[in-house]
């Protein structure tokens, strides 16, 4: 959940932008994932969990048009749904809203005119889903106000919809579904085929620390997409629907494989198990056996998805180093920059951060960013209409 300054600062834009109150107000949570990466468009496993900073939208009834105002970026949108509501060019925030506000107009659950506005505390560029946050958020908002009571994994299906045909990241539904689905103090474990999801608690004494390492990482330009088609071909030559229905002994013994798929496959069948080993050793309160399953996701992406770069690789050694055998770190998110996650016990924290903050240098120059967060509650509304 979102901040209350957040809450607070969507308000009052609010009141200034538009006049008056709005009609209600909607959160959807960021996320961090502790295990399970690029598994999700694999139809397989992924464990993460929602942080306590997410996308506020300040929503009311208004006309025939629709006006979106930014308040992060001090930037507006207009467009009404008279006409095909189409994209705004790449790399630009409203092909979210307009995205997931499109989506919703398929099912006639969007009011035909609206004022919006939006404004978070997720980090941007960080791995920890600022865009399935403002979607989630967004479409909640959108459906409450045209009296919906949307169904939290079909508003994170069109979320994931909207990602992929407006934004063009070819991402899996794990960030939009664990946004509108998490519950407090549980990581989630899903299954991406069925979209099956069950609560995984913490251990009471565990904390969840996230390092940004100062890269910072556009998954619509980086090669995201690109390892998707990889997965895809290497699932079309074993003749199955997805990696999630291959197996190690397969990925190994096929010898007309070219290296490059078996590497890509290798970490997706490996990567399914971790997360399902991990999920176990999570609930039992094993954090030696969570962290040797961090350690060898991290390699696994690092070698055989080659998605991680130098920095990420040295922040996680660092990390690695100074919580030894009682928790484990590991690259968050889709790659090539971003986060590290690090589950630790709560009284080595201190101890932990000072450590990084000694011993790592962000490339862009910056203080490190280092956030520590239990789990929070998914997508909600804040104030709802009366």
């Amino acid at each position: 959940m979102a901040e209350q300054a957040t809450i607070e600062r969507v308000k009052a834009a609010f009141a200034d932008r538009f006049g008056g109150a709005p009609d209600l107000i909607a959160q959807a949570p960021g996320r961090v994932n502790l295990i399970g990466e690029h598994t999700d468009y694999n139809d397989g496993f992924v464990l993460p969990l929602a942080i306590d900073r997410g996308t506020v939208v300040a929503a009311r009834r208004a006309g025939s048009e629709t006006v979106v105002y930014a308040a992060d970026f001090d930037e507006e949108d207009r467009f009404t749904f008279a006409e095909r509501i189409d994209d705004a060019g790449p790399g630009d925030w409203r092909n979210y809203v307009r995205g997931i506000i499109a989506m919703l107009v398929e099912q006639e659950m969007a009011p035909q005119g609206m004022e919006l506005v939006i404004g978070g505390d997720v980090p941007q560029g960080a791995g920890l889903s600022s865009s399935a946050s403002l979607e989630v958020a967004v479409g909640l908002a959108v459906a409450s106000l045209a009296g919906a009571q949307i169904d939290l994994t079909l508003l994170a299906q069109l979320a994931q919809r909207a990602e992929n045909e407006f934004a063009g990241c070819a991402c899996g539904i794990m960030d939009q579904l664990v946004s509108a689905r998490a519950e407090p103090e549980q990581a989630l474990l899903i299954d991406c085929r069925s979209l099956e999801c069950r609560p995984v608690p913490l251990p009471e004494h565990a904390a969840v620390l996230i390092v940004h390492s100062g890269v910072e990482r556009g998954l619509v330009d980086s090669a995201y997409n690109e390892r998707r088609q990889q997965c895809e071909q290497a699932a079309g030559h074993f003749g199955i629907l997805a990696l999630r229905d291959a197996d190690e002994g397969q990925v190994e013994s096929a010898e007309e494989l070219d290296e490059l798929a078996r590497m890509r496959a290798r970490h997706v069948v490996t990567e399914n198990a971790r997360t399902l080993d991990a999920a176990e050793a999570l609930a039992g309160g094993d954090m030696a056996r969570l962290g040797r399953l961090m350690a060898d996701s991290h390699a696994s992406m690092r070698d055989d998805f080659e998605i991680t770069v130098p920095a990420i690789d040295e922040l996680v050694a660092i990390l690695q180093r100074e919580i030894g055998g009682e928790g484990g770190a590991r690259m968050t998110g889709g790659g090539f920059g971003g986060c590290v996650i690090a589950l630790l016990p709560q009284e080595r924290v201190d101890p932990v951060i000072d450590a990084v903050r000694r011993d790592y240098r962000p490339p862009n120059g910056k203080p490190v960013m280092i956030h520590v967060c239990r789990p929070a509650a998914g997508a909600a509304l804040i104030t709802s209409l009366p």
